[in-house]
């Protein structure tokens, strides 16, 4: 019999549980009732279907790409030929690789902008200061350029460009293939990127790069070029490249470079010129022939070389090739565009009215390219710097401790407003603010032909009320000294409480004097009734209108008439002139004329407008005319009627003037002391000015004015 047991229980530990079916089955959508459910197949990736779409496509070619397959070493060869490639192989790699280049430099253009912004040096210029005869004054301005249009450069100076660094400009599609290989190989082998370049590249260089040399840099280069090439027409380029080139002496440009080397505009070169110029742009470090011998011997045969190939290329006939055998040496390094000491002051002055006339914002200006025309005669200004350079000689001379305190001002300003020649002081670097223009030190008595041109111009009132009375030059006033100011009213009190009174040089009385004297003599007191009875805010219009600043004048009080005002030597002389003009004030200009890289700038040019009567005028002309005749009886100027001067004086010692007119220009000059190291406020001058008709600001005067 056979025994049957039970089957074993399984053993928990070890059996393998199965899931139930469908137990991760994800949830299936319901079919909507009237609709046959269906299972959505998944979309295939975009991978799959490429591959499904390029599979099919390509499968002809499956058999010769099999083939192309390289199997190393090769079957069927021995020694070293079973590693070379195959015919097939090798032209097959070939195409790939120029496939591969030329989708690559495809996108690259697609991909290339032209930056928006140009690099700073490509776009700033210096501005050039003229003096008034045309001939350069100073420069300022971190870069030495002034673009110039390529009309006003001429055709032998472009050829002469070109044949130099790239004769095919106007064939070629912006890049040289032979040249930037040529560079690619140095730059493997040498490890420099020099050469191969064309114009259009090397204006990409300038404009838009960096000078760094790499193979980067060289890439950007050449795509931008390319880019360029198709949006700019060859004309643009050209211009662009000579206005950013560089050409040593610190110069910029095609324009600052023939200024450099030959003194002269680029409209003025000759193709000879032309071709050293061109001979720089392959390096002015070793091309300049006036730095060394050797550097000499370089020019030469770069010159010559740059005239043959322009012969080669038919830019140049022959016959003209013959008559340039002599090399045309440039003029040695100068420093005409250089600012000096005085001329800083100059171009202070220039560069504050440029802006204020054209209405150009500082931003625009420093921007540069502008050629501002001045007014400054450089004869004038000459004679004026020397004459106060002697006279602090001589102040150092014999008051060496009060000199180191001793300032002087001086301007010349013609009848028609031109402001000729200034002195603003001894180092502007040193002396950053123009004495010339600083309102710093009272007129004192050489205020008061503007109190006899308004008591002349609007008379006086003796009434509270009452109607204005004529005066003439033969009004009488008391010229005594310490003479009470009176008002219709009676004395005239001051804040303190104290009784007004004026007094004269050296307190000296001169009894009844007519006002004609009065000035002629320098008399003070009667002006100051003067100045009351007219009233003192006839006496401040008059005074402004002649062309001081309202700013200077101060309190509207009785000392006014006797100058309390603070003019500058600027504003003294350009009041004085208005008298020289028969009354009419043209406000001071220090610039005539403004250009921006040739092209004209509107200025806002003053315009003269009547300051006093005509009579008016000539009255305050003869009264000073007898002035200087009286205090200079032996100088030549005395027996003519064009020279009309005061000297002037203050009562507290704190300035010495002399102003006057003499040929229709009018130069004022004032000395003062301030310790600037301790204090704006003015010093005695104790006795370091001299007198008031024969003391330094008189010698200074004649001096520049060439009156003995």
């Amino acid at each position: 019999m056979q025994l049957k047991l039970p089957p074993a229980p399984p053993d928990e530990t070890m059996q393998l549980r199965l899931p139930e079916p469908g137990a991760f089955d994800l949830p299936q959508e319901q079919p909507k009732p009237g609709k046959r459910g269906r299972r959505k197949a998944p979309r295939p990736s975009v991978l799959a279907r490429f591959t499904a779409v390029a599979g099919s496509r390509l499968a002809p070619f499956a058999p010769f790409a099999r083939r192309l397959r390289p199997r190393y070493p090769r079957p069927g060869r021995t020694d070293w030929r079973r590693w070379v490639p195959s015919w097939r192989q090798s032209l097959a790699a070939a195409g790939l690789t120029a496939g591969c280049g030329g989708m690559f430099l495809t996108v690259a253009y697609a991909a290339t902008d032209i930056p928006a912004d140009l690099n700073t040096f490509a776009t700033q210029q210096d501005n050039v200061y003229f003096w008034s005869d045309g001939t350069p004054m100073a420069r300022t301005g971190w870069v030495r350029r002034q673009a110039m249009p390529l009309k006003d450069v001429p055709e032998d100076v472009r050829w002469a460009v070109l044949s130099a660094e790239n004769a095919s400009f106007y064939s070629d599609p912006g890049i040289s293939v032979s040249g930037i290989t040529r560079a690619l190989v140095r730059t493997v082998g040498e490890g420099d990127t020099q050469g191969g370049s064309t114009i259009t590249q090397q204006y990409v260089k300038n404009v838009y790069l960096s000078q760094d040399r790499s193979l980067g840099r060289k890439f950007d280069e050449a795509m931008i070029a390319l880019k360029l090439d198709n949006q700019m027409s060859k004309d643009e380029i050209l211009e662009g490249y000579l206005n950013t080139s560089w050409f040593g002496r610190g110069t910029y440009g095609i324009q600052r470079a023939a200024q450099a080397y030959y003194g002269k505009d680029v409209s003025e070169l000759n193709v000879s010129e032309a071709a050293v110029l061109a001979s720089l742009l392959k390096g002015a470090g070793l091309y300049d022939p006036t730095l060394s011998k050797a550097n000499h011997e370089r020019a030469v045969e770069r010159w010559e070389w740059i005239l043959d190939r322009m012969v080669a290329i038919g830019k140049l006939s022959k016959a003209e090739r013959a008559k340039y055998t002599k090399f045309p040496e440039p003029i040695e390094q100068s420093s005409q565009y250089d600012t000096g000491k005085q001329t800083d002051y100059l171009v202070q002055l220039a560069s504050q009215y440029a802006l204020k006339a054209s209405n150009l914002t500082a931003q625009e200006f420093d921007r540069g390219g502008y050629q501002i025309y001045t007014t400054f005669d450089k004869d004038r200004q000459n004679e004026l710097t020397d004459a106060v350079t002697k006279a602090r000689k001589d102040v150092r001379k014999d008051n060496p401790k009060k000199a180191r305190t001793a300032h002087i001002g001086a301007s010349s300003v013609d009848a028609d407003g031109r402001i000729v020649a200034v002195y603003g002081g001894p180092d502007h670097r040193s002396q950053g603010y123009n004495e010339s223009n600083a309102t710093t030190v009272p007129s004192g008595s050489a205020f008061l032909p503007f109190v006899y041109a308004a008591g002349l111009e609007h008379g006086v009132v003796k009434e509270r009320g009452g109607e204005a009375t004529p005066v003439t030059p033969q009004t009488i006033y008391d010229g005594n000294d310490a003479v009470p100011v009176t008002t219709p009213e009676g004395p005239y009190w001051d804040r303190d409480g104290d009784q007004v009174s004026a007094h004269n040089d050296g307190k000296k009385s001169w009894g009844p004097i007519s006002l004609h004297d009065a000035l002629a003599g320098s008399v003070n007191t009667p002006f100051m009734q003067l100045g009351m009875d007219t009233g003192l805010d006839k006496v401040r219009d008059t005074a402004e209108a002649a062309g001081l600043l309202s700013s200077s004048l101060g309190a509207q009080v009785p000392a006014l008439s006797v100058g309390s005002a603070t003019p500058s030597a600027i504003r003294m002389a350009s009041g004085y002139s208005t008298f020289a003009a028969s009354g009419k004030h043209t406000e001071p200009y220090s610039v005539r004329k403004m250009t921006h890289n040739g092209s004209k700038v509107a200025l806002n040019t003053p315009k003269p407008k009547r300051a006093v009567g005509s009579e008016v005028a000539a009255e305050v002309t003869s009264a000073l005319t007898d002035a200087y005749r009286a205090a200079h009886p032996a100088s030549p100027g005395a027996a003519s009627y064009e020279v009309a001067a005061k000297g002037g004086t203050t009562q507290d010692d704190k300035a010495a003037w002399y102003v006057g007119t003499a040929d229709d220009v009018s130069t004022a000059v004032v000395v003062y002391r301030i310790d600037l190291a301790k204090s704006l406020e003015p010093l005695p001058l104790d006795g370091i000015a001299g007198t008031p008709n024969s003391g330094i600001p008189y010698d200074i005067w004649s001096s520049a004015m060439s009156i003995g």
